[in-house]
């Protein structure tokens, strides 16, 4: 079986979490017998093909980008001759250029589209996009989303609930560095004993500058890992709040990434808008058996973190509620300790690349059956 994923950003120019998603879902489905293969944009695709582990990734020039929408037009005819040669398109949404290009080339083949996140950020613009998403979205053999959190409240799924899949996100914990001894000791000897950690792109979503006034007064210890737009911003905010106990990391490579995960105290999560569809840090927390702290918005970030399950969820953009979140789970480490555990649980029940691998495969498998017998 041969699939083509179609995104409009992916390793290694970009590191995110439908990125992820795509490369748990090419590599863990290589042992079912499917052949995947990536197309995607890139501003500097050189070489334009090249091999992300065990899958070959073809990258075409981005002429422009707009609204964080990638644009081009040598994307058209590389993506006619690759659907050709695929037995099903897997498109990944959202990106209305995609959108154009399933109609403009009119491919013929069967078509699951992953939905990862409603249209948040451009709401203005969704009035113009929304005809052309809901002829999209009605055109698709299966549309899959990761929780029923999210198929339950986004409106723009609500028509097609007929052919809507609950797929959850998983990873493969084998596909992670383990931790060498001397990475372990840098850490410990740069960091609090007890901490809390956050992991994710500093984007307009992630909630942190609700993070950060929830320490004021409290002043957590809280590491900060990763990189993105508003770190500036949010360093300059820090000092003006002059939070002594936090720490903007950078980005790191994934064995630091799996060492803070393992040694931190619990993570804290405090994305506040529907863009944070998931949240796969949460999944990485939960794989490390660790306690966490999110928002409620309807979104799968608390059908991975279950309130007074495996951590705590608080209403979102509240400072307040947020540091009390923080100020129980810090006071109760037993309570902190159980969630932990019911959190690795969960990930071993619902959340490993092999079931979301083998589910998407029989959905490949159902679309591709019904294809043949029309």
């Amino acid at each position: 079986m041969r699939i083509l994923h179609f995104f409009k950003t992916y390793y290694p120019d970009t590191t995110g979490g439908i990125e992820q998603v795509i490369f748990q879902l090419c590599q863990g489905s290589r042992a079912l017998g499917i052949d995947n293969r990536v197309l995607t944009l890139s501003p500097n695709p050189s070489p334009a093909q090249i091999q992300v582990v065990d899958h070959s990734v073809t990258r075409v020039k981005e002429n422009f980008n707009l609204a964080s929408t990638g644009f081009s037009l040598p994307v058209f005819s590389v993506f006619k001759e690759m659907a050709a040669e695929a037995d099903l398109v897997h498109f990944h949404f959202p990106w209305p250029w995609m959108d154009v290009l399933h109609f403009v080339i009119r491919h013929g083949k069967p078509t699951v589209l992953s939905y990862h996140s409603d249209v948040i950020k451009q709401r203005h613009l969704l009035k113009l996009y929304q005809p052309l998403m809901h002829a999209f979205l009605k055109d698709m053999d299966r549309i899959l989303v990761a929780s029923p959190n999210y198929q339950r409240s986004s409106t723009a799924l609500k028509p097609f609930v007929d052919k809507t899949v609950v797929v959850p996100y998983g990873l493969d914990q084998a596909a992670y560095p383990s931790v060498m001894l001397q990475t372990w000791e840098k850490w410990r000897q740069r960091v609090p004993e007890k901490f809390f950690l956050f992991v994710g792109v500093l984007r307009y979503y992630k909630g942190l500058d609700s993070l950060l006034r929830a320490l004021e007064g409290v002043d957590y210890p809280v590491l900060i890992l990763g990189g993105g737009p508003q770190e500036q911003e949010l360093k300059a905010m820090a000092e003006a709040l002059q939070l002594r106990n936090v720490q903007f990391l950078g980005r790191l490579n994934d064995e630091d990434k799996v060492c803070l995960l393992q040694i931190c105290y619990a993570l804290v999560f405090p994305s506040h808008l529907r863009s944070e569809a998931f949240g796969i840090s949460l999944l990485e927390a939960s794989m490390c058996g660790k306690p966490m702290i999110s928002c409620e918005m309807g979104t799968g970030t608390t059908f991975v973190n279950l309130h007074e399950e495996t951590g705590l969820a608080v209403p979102p953009n509240d400072p307040s509620a947020l540091r009390a979140a923080m100020t129980r789970l810090w006071n109760n480490p037993a309570e902190a300790e159980r969630f932990g555990a019911n959190a690795r649980l969960r990930f071993e029940q619902l959340f490993t690349a092999k079931q979301m691998c083998a589910t998407t495969a029989q959905v490949y498998e159902q679309v591709l059956a019904e294809k043949s017998a029309d």
